[in-house]
C-alpha cells in the first residue's frame, strides 16, 4: 500500500496571500546580484595552439607525401 504525500496545507504555508499569490520581495531574484570579476583572469597564450597547429600540418602533409610516393612506385 503506498501513501502519497499530500503536500502542505496552503492554509498554514507563510508569505501567501489570499487566492495562493506570493507578495512581492517574497520570491528570489532571476539571477545573481554580483556583477563583475574579483579579479582580472589571465590571457591565455598563443604558442601552444599554433605549434600544435604547424605539427599536425606537418604530418599530414608527411603522410600525403608517402601515398603519393608509392602512387609513383618510389619505394619499390
Amino acid at each position: 500500500m503506498s501513501t502519497q504525500n499530500p503536500g502542505p496545507d496552503p492554509d498554514d504555508a507563510p508569505a501567501l496571500d489570499e487566492g495562493g499569490g506570493v507578495p512581492a520581495g517574497d520570491t528570489p531574484p532571476d539571477a545573481g546580484q554580483t556583477s563583475g570579476l574579483s579579479h582580472p583572469q589571465p590571457m591565455p597564450g598563443r604558442s601552444l595552439p599554433v605549434l600544435t597547429f604547424v605539427l599536425v600540418g606537418l604530418l599530414i602533409l608527411g603522410i600525403a607525401a608517402f601515398f603519393v610516393a608509392r602512387v609513383f612506385a618510389l619505394f619499390d
